[in-house]
């Protein structure tokens, strides 16, 4: 079969290396996450793009902390917040409804956390249903599992799961 700009294998992995590129992920790490949509029940399609929604790097993306995600992905690697009470520096710690993010009370002296504030604003998200946001305590609360349509718009993630079943 073939597609408008090229053959249908094609579309699928430039529908993946979009995806990949867009959530800031190597090839490694996006074939065991959807390895892993795969094994759970449900759509494989919604449960990768949950999976890749509840990331902590993208929490901080969602919550408007960082203007982009490789912004969130750098506060997060740097230690600046705290997953329920302890300090972590790795991006891809999956969260669940309950988990809370803040914001370290050494990191909430600096310039960039005293102006977070401004970087909210400037970001420009539109809040998510899963994550509340207290921008005065510098916290994130993951409030429930992210929907379909709150990911991110414009992908076909049918395309993805029939690129990983050939």
């Amino acid at each position: 079969m073939r597609v408008r700009g090229g053959s249908l294998y094609l579309t699928q992995m430039r529908e993946k290396q979009k995806v990949r590129r867009l959530y800031g992920l190597l090839e490694k790490q996006f074939a065991k996450l959807m390895k892993e949509a795969q094994k759970a029940e449900g759509l494989t399609g919604e449960n990768l793009l949950q999976y890749l929604e509840r990331r902590a790097d993208n929490a901080v993306y969602r919550a408007g902390f960082a203007t982009t995600r490789r912004q969130a992905r750098q506060l997060v690697s740097h230690g600046h917040f705290l997953l329920n009470g302890r300090r972590i520096d790795i991006p891809s710690i999956r969260l669940k409804p309950g988990d809370t993010l803040e914001v370290r009370p050494k990191s909430a002296k600096s310039t960039y956390f005293k102006n977070l504030d401004q970087i909210i604003a400037a970001a420009g998200q539109q809040s998510v249903s899963w994550v509340k946001v207290d921008g005065k305590k510098m916290k994130i609360k993951i409030t429930g599992l992210p929907k379909r349509e709150e990911a991110e718009a414009g992908i076909n993630e049918q395309l993805i799961v029939e690129y990983y079943s050939r």
